[in-house]
């Protein structure tokens, strides 16, 4: 396993051996990051690999069993409400309530999160992610596309500095995946946003996400820039890394070829 690459930045979010089990069996066995202003960094692994555990303890909605959690240089659980009025987070499996419509209940969270001029907020981001025309639309008669993209715009009004996108571009069409990468590219650079992203989309990762890791079983396999990654396996490709990964629980096979160093 590669080991994390030197950053200066600010660290935003960071797990410190963080081990989760359930009936004796660890989700999360001992997994330790560093999330950095300004990063994008992508949590990846097949299903059961332990990205909903880690997203889920990182909300503060799991207890981790032992390990620390720190977001902003505070313990998450003992401050975990000052540092959510600093976060966001954005699932494509997590509907908003379906009675309302769409802009009554960005207007009601706008007012949890005390943002001024919300309706104003709302409208430029709708705008943003081009469905202003849904403003007006029962949240629960949305597709499944539309919702995430509400869903969207709903992480980014209080603007966060620490923003956990869960499948982002699940359900959505080639071309509005697109231009989702490409939104959150833009809030990224232009906001300085600390962003955790979980994918299985390999062209998400490779396209949004500065660093990666890897988990398999809870623990980490590799990290590293998708481009390392990929350099270091025996893979062609970052799907290929995924496969291999979810299937043997290994990045390599045999090396491709002798590191220069």
């Amino acid at each position: 396993m590669s080991a994390e690459p030197l950053d200066t930045r600010e660290v935003i979010l960071e797990a410190i051996d963080l081990t989760r089990e359930f009936d004796g069996v660890k989700a999360l066995d001992r997994f330790s990051f560093k999330l950095h202003r300004g990063e994008v960094l992508g949590l990846l692994g097949a299903n059961g690999a332990g990205k909903t555990t880690a997203m889920n303890c990182l909300l503060g909605l799991t207890l981790p069993t032992s390990g620390e959690l720190n977001a902003f240089g505070l313990p998450l659980q003992a401050n975990r409400i000052k540092i959510l009025q600093r976060a966001n987070f954005s699932s494509a499996y997590t509907a908003l309530p379906g009675n309302l419509l769409v802009w009554q209940n960005l207007l009601v969270f706008a007012r949890i999160y005390g943002v001024p001029n919300p309706k104003k907020k709302i409208a430029e981001l709708m705008e943003m992610l081009e469905i202003s025309h849904l403003s007006k639309s029962v949240t629960g008669q949305l597709s499944a596309g539309e919702s995430t993209r509400v869903n969207l715009v709903k992480a980014f009004l209080n603007d966060p500095e620490l923003l956990m996108l869960d499948e982002p571009t699940a359900s959505l069409d080639p071309d509005i995946a697109d231009k989702v990468r490409k939104v959150v590219r833009k809030v990224q650079r232009e906001r300085n946003v600390a962003i955790l992203y979980t994918s299985h989309n390999m062209r998400d990762i490779e396209e949004v996400c500065d660093r990666v890791i890897f988990l398999h079983k809870g623990k980490i396999v590799c990290q590293g820039t998708p481009a390392d990654i990929v350099a270091q396996s025996s893979s062609d490709n970052l799907e290929d890394v995924f496969i291999k990964i979810a299937r043997d629980g290994e990045l390599l096979d045999e090396p491709k070829k002798e590191s220069a160093v």
